[in-house]
């Protein structure tokens, strides 16, 4: 390994000699850090490309003796819904993988039906030197003071799960919520017939103007508006979220109207699963989202008909490697990384991963 450490240190120098600059300012552009005039920045990049030089990053970071820090900020595994289990997953297998080369990742937990909590957990972070941020911004303008913090400190943040635009934020991992609720009104177009009624069904404690919820019925009422479909979609917004509250808010809507299919904005859907087995009414077709094994089991009982999908566990590592690979590697991320939207059923849900 010394010898490494030699070969890259004698690699840099020899760029910082033909640029005529400071070492320390080759390695700047090296870790895409600020402090570089544009002049400057391309004379080294192009002596990089002449010399096709690839940094050897564990060297690196040993002769540096440094260490890089980055924190996550997603929800806990809650009594309603382990969805975010999927995502820590990740989160630890891509943490794993480049801890040889420096990379301390801490992990901060916010209760997703306590915006108080997110806010608690996002001081924590500012107090501390990290060099990277991701989370989940599930309150929109807490999410916001917090990035905006996190800009004037210079620290580069992800989003995974759902995005906030024109928030400069290095990029965003996860399902595109607008296209995903609209392939749920397009796979239920298949499933219903002109007269029958829909019910739609989002349940989170915080459901502000700009929910990723409600995105996801953007997207979803698009596809009748666009397709001219003229089905009767009644809606509701369960906001306590433990099992007596839904079952009470489904049973309401039931006993007033003939539903024929109930389509549930999130992994919450074993909820409306359950109630339906429970007073016999599995007829009802159902939809909702997430690879949990609560769902798969509902899905397995043909309760639930369709779940809708979209790889948490490879937006938490895709997270910290976007991280790495800008910081580390100084390679450019893309803006955009929408994961796929898969739809699960009870004969393929054992050849899925998330």
């Amino acid at each position: 390994m010394k010898k490494n450490i030699e070969t890259e240190l004698v690699g840099v120098k020899e760029i910082a000699r033909r640029a005529e600059v400071a070492i320390a300012t080759v390695d700047r552009v090296l870790n895409n850090r600020k402090g570089v005039s544009a002049k400057t920045k391309e004379k080294i990049l192009g002596i990089i490309k002449e010399l096709d030089y690839k940094p050897n990053i564990m060297a690196r970071r040993l002769a540096s003796n440094k260490t890089l820090k980055f924190a996550v900020l997603i929800p806990k595994v809650s009594e309603e819904t382990d969805y975010w289990k999927a995502p820590l997953e990740g989160v630890k297998n891509a943490a794993s993988e480049i801890k040889d080369y420096g990379i301390i990742v801490d992990i901060y937990f916010f209760d997703q039906n306590n915006k108080l909590t997110f806010s608690t957990e996002a001081v924590k972070i500012l107090e501390k030197d990290y060099q990277g941020v991701i989370l989940a911004p599930m309150f929109e303008e807490e999410s916001i003071s917090f990035i905006q913090k996190c800009y004037i400190k210079n620290i580069p943040y992800v989003f995974i799960n759902s995005d906030i635009d024109e928030q400069n934020s290095l990029c965003y991992i996860g399902p595109n919520l607008y296209q995903s609720g609209y392939l749920a009104g397009h796979l239920i177009s298949y499933l219903i017939s002109e007269k029958q009624k829909i019910l739609l069904v989002n349940i989170s404690k915080e459901i502000d103007p700009h929910h990723h919820l409600l995105r996801k019925e953007e997207g979803f009422r698009a596809y009748f508006n666009v397709n001219h479909k003229e089905n009767d979609l009644i809606k509701i917004d369960i906001k306590e979220t433990d099992y007596l509250s839904v079952k009470q808010k489904i049973a309401e809507v039931l006993t007033q109207t003939s539903i024929d299919i109930i389509f549930v904005t999130n992994s919450r859907v074993s909820s409306v699963a359950r109630y339906l087995e429970e007073t016999g009414q599995s007829h009802i077709k159902l939809i909702g989202y997430d690879f949990l094994e609560e769902n798969i089991n509902y899905l397995k009982k043909n309760v639930i008909d369709f779940l809708i999908c979209q790889k948490p566990q490879e937006q938490g590592y895709k997270g910290i490697m976007a991280l790495y690979n800008f910081l580390v590697n100084s390679s450019a991320v893309d803006k955009q990384n929408y994961m796929p939207i898969d739809i699960i059923t009870k004969e393929n849900y054992k050849f899925y991963k998330n």
